[in-house]
Protein backbone atom coordinates (compact mmCIF):
# COMPACT_ATOMS: atom_id res chain seq x y z
CA UNK A 1 0.00 0.00 0.00
CA UNK A 2 1.10 3.61 -0.87
CA UNK A 3 1.72 5.59 2.14
CA UNK A 4 -1.03 8.65 2.75
CA UNK A 5 1.44 11.04 2.13
CA UNK A 6 2.34 9.94 -1.39
CA UNK A 7 -1.69 9.70 -2.26
CA UNK A 8 -2.16 13.23 -1.04
CA UNK A 9 0.32 14.30 -3.48
CA UNK A 10 -1.14 12.56 -6.10
CA UNK A 11 -3.79 13.68 -6.20
CA UNK A 12 -2.41 17.06 -5.61
CA UNK A 13 -1.05 16.68 -8.76
CA UNK A 14 -4.26 15.64 -10.08
CA UNK A 15 -5.91 18.26 -9.45
CA UNK A 16 -3.00 20.95 -10.44
CA UNK A 17 -3.19 19.17 -13.88
CA UNK A 18 -6.91 19.48 -14.31
CA UNK A 19 -7.34 22.93 -13.14
CA UNK A 20 -4.35 23.47 -16.03
CA UNK A 21 -6.48 21.78 -18.78
CA UNK A 22 -9.87 23.84 -17.45
CA UNK A 23 -8.43 26.97 -17.80
CA UNK A 24 -7.13 26.49 -21.12
CA UNK A 25 -10.40 25.14 -22.66
CA UNK A 26 -12.10 27.65 -21.15
CA UNK A 27 -9.89 30.11 -23.04
CA UNK A 28 -9.70 28.53 -26.04
CA UNK A 29 -14.04 28.47 -25.98
CA UNK A 30 -14.21 32.01 -24.72
CA UNK A 31 -12.23 33.45 -28.23
CA UNK A 32 -13.44 30.91 -30.40
CA UNK A 33 -17.31 32.52 -28.77
CA UNK A 34 -16.51 36.12 -29.27
CA UNK A 35 -14.70 35.23 -32.95
CA UNK A 36 -18.01 33.69 -33.87
CA UNK A 37 -20.33 36.31 -32.25
CA UNK A 38 -18.04 38.90 -33.84
CA UNK A 39 -18.41 37.56 -37.30
CA UNK A 40 -22.17 37.22 -36.67
CA UNK A 41 -22.85 40.58 -35.57
CA UNK A 42 -21.15 42.17 -38.40
CA UNK A 43 -22.44 39.62 -40.90
CA UNK A 44 -19.30 38.52 -42.49
CA UNK A 45 -19.92 35.71 -44.73
CA UNK A 46 -15.46 34.17 -43.93
CA UNK A 47 -15.46 33.89 -40.58
CA UNK A 48 -11.76 35.69 -40.02
CA UNK A 49 -12.59 36.72 -36.93
CA UNK A 50 -13.29 33.13 -35.88
CA UNK A 51 -10.20 32.20 -36.92
CA UNK A 52 -7.94 35.07 -35.80
CA UNK A 53 -9.44 34.62 -31.89
CA UNK A 54 -8.98 30.89 -31.88
CA UNK A 55 -5.60 31.25 -32.99
CA UNK A 56 -5.21 34.21 -30.59
CA UNK A 57 -6.76 32.16 -27.84
CA UNK A 58 -4.95 28.68 -28.38
CA UNK A 59 -1.74 31.21 -27.98
CA UNK A 60 -2.95 32.92 -25.42
CA UNK A 61 -3.54 29.54 -23.62
CA UNK A 62 -0.44 27.93 -24.29
CA UNK A 63 0.93 31.15 -22.84
CA UNK A 64 -0.46 30.89 -19.69
CA UNK A 65 0.18 26.84 -18.88
CA UNK A 66 3.60 27.33 -19.50
CA UNK A 67 3.58 30.57 -17.15
CA UNK A 68 1.79 28.28 -14.62
CA UNK A 69 4.17 25.56 -15.12
CA UNK A 70 7.43 27.49 -14.81
CA UNK A 71 6.00 29.34 -11.88
CA UNK A 72 5.34 25.63 -9.79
Amino acid sequence: MKPIRQKKKQLNSYAKYSSIALQMLVIILAGVFGGYKLDELLKIQFPIFTLIFSLLSVSLAIYVVIKDLLKK
